[in-house]
Formats: C-alpha cells, sequence, structure tokens
C-alpha cells in the first residue's frame, strides 16, 4: 500500500465522517454517529498500517505523515468529545479540520525516503511524535470550541458547560503535551547525550506548554472572564501552530537539530 491509494482511503473516511456528523443532528441515539465515525476511523487507519508496513517504519517523517496522523486523531478527539459532552456540531467541525489536511495530502504529496537517520531509530521517537500528534488533535478540537464560542457569543444558551469542556480539553491536551516532551527528553539524551539544548523547535515547544499553562491558571481565578479565557486558548493555539511546523521557516531553525534533512 502506497500514497498512489491514499485517495481512496481517505475519501472513504471522509464520507463515512461526514455521514457521522449529519446523523448526529438526526439521531437521538450516540449509537449510529459513532459506529459510522469508528468506521471511517478503521478505513483510515487501515492506510496507516499499509503504509507503515510498506515503509518498514511509523509513517512521521515527513510533513506529508504528520498531517495523515493529524486527521486521524482529530476525528478521534471530535467523537470523545461527542460522546461525553452530546455536542453534535463538534463532528462536523473536526471532519472539516480533518478534509483540509487530507485534501493538502492529496493535491501535493510530500516525497517520502524509506531511510531513517539513527536518531530517528530510537524506541521512543514514535511513541514521542504519536502523543505529540494526539495532543494537536485534542487541543485543535478545544480551538473550535473557543471559536465557537467567539462567534455565537451570548446566543449559547449554557455558556458554564461549553466552558466545562473546553477546560477538560485543555487540561487533556495539555497532559499529552507534557508526556509528549518527557518521552522527546528521554528520546534526545539517548540519541544526541542531552535532553534539552534550546533549539528553536524545542523553545516554541516550550512557549507552546506556557500559553495553556497561561491558560489553565487563569481558569482558576474566580470570576474569570470566558471571552478573555477564549482569547488566550486562541493565542496558545498559534503557538502550536509555530511549534508544530512554522518554526521551519525561521532562519534559525535550519541548523536545527529536528531537520532531518
Amino acid at each position: 500500500m502506497n500514497w498512489d491509494s491514499f485517495i481512496y482511503f481517505a475519501i472513504a473516511s471522509l464520507l463515512f465522517w461526514a455521514a457521522g456528523a449529519a446523523a448526529a443532528y438526526k439521531c437521538r441515539n450516540k449509537t449510529i454517529p459513532a459506529l459510522l465515525t469508528v468506521t471511517g476511523l478503521l478505513i483510515f487507519a487501515l492506510f496507516i498500517a499499509g503504509l507503515w508496513h510498506l515503509l518498514e517504519r511509523p509513517p512521521l517523517r515527513t510533513m506529508g505523515e504528520t498531517r495523515l496522523w493529524y486527521a486521524f486523531f482529530l476525528p478521534v478527539a471530535g467523537l470523545l468529545t461527542y460522546l461525553r459532552w452530546n455536542h453534535k456540531w463538534i463532528l462536523s467541525f473536526t471532519t472539516l479540520l480533518s478534509a483540509v489536511f487530507v485534501m493538502v495530502n492529496i493535491t501535493s504529496p510530500d516525497i517520502h525516503n524509506k531511510a531513517l537517520m539513527p536518531a530517528l531509530q530510537s524506541p521512543w521517537f514514535a511513541p514521542h511524535v504519536i502523543i505529540y500528534m494526539f495532543s494537536y488533535a485534542i487541543l485543535g478540537a478545544a480551538t473550535l470550541v473557543a471559536l465557537y464560542y467567539l462567534v455565537r457569543g451570548k446566543k449559547i444558551s449554557n455558556p458554564e458547560r461549553l466552558m466545562l469542556m473546553t477546560d477538560e480539553l485543555v487540561y487533556a491536551g495539555t497532559a499529552c503535551i507534557t508526556l509528549g516532551m518527557l518521552m522527546g527528553a528521554i528520546w534526545a539524551k539517548e540519541a544526541w547525550g542531552h535532553y534539552w539544548s534550546w533549539d528553536p523547535k524545542e523553545t516554541w515547544a516550550a512557549a507552546t506548554w506556557l500559553g495553556y499553562m497561561v491558560y489553565i491558571h487563569y481558569r482558576l481565578k474566580k470570576n474569570a472572564s470566558y471571552k478573555m479565557s477564549m482569547i488566550i486558548l486562541l493565542f496558545a493555539f498559534v503557538l502550536l501552530q509555530i511549534c508544530w511546523y512554522g518554526v521551519n521557516y525561521l532562519p534559525s531553525a535550519q541548523q536545527s537539530i529536528h531537520t532531518y534533512s
């Protein structure tokens, strides 16, 4: 299985995710939307597994491959959010966001190199990146909630419940980022002999973590403004985007240990 067959798996997955999102609005029971979404996830996971087998390594080497994981984990986060808090719209938003990443991979797939540099052969590398991808998906869902709140504003009937959902998503996403950073430190120590060098990628990872910690600490204040909380959350997500791929365009990142060319 290679990237030539990706379009078929991707379209099938998107159709099931879209059907699940539509069913969430029509069905009182969560079973059908959940089954449709899970079916799409299984199809997408089948392609990832096939690509993994073909490459003989986890598909985590290029931006195209990381977009693959992001597109996969977004519906996962959306489904968990829907099952936990019954927000029907979240399936539509996560499906739409996943579709963006899928279409980028379809229209301009990256060149994939089977060979891995020795540092990437560490057993800590794959879980380090995967947990980061999962945190990105969860925090992406939290960002969608923030945008929804800022757009809808006073029209939201139960903002307290929405904020509770946002808090729990941020807690989960920040915990995953923390775990990912710790795994990355172990990997770096094994690969390069030091666990933190403050290169651009690590610097922006720390800035991202601090951004979400600011949100968490602000929410602990009495009478914390919901609107300001959401603005802080959006700012933290901007930091996350710089950490994820924006850092690649910084001149200081050309000699980064996270540049694997």
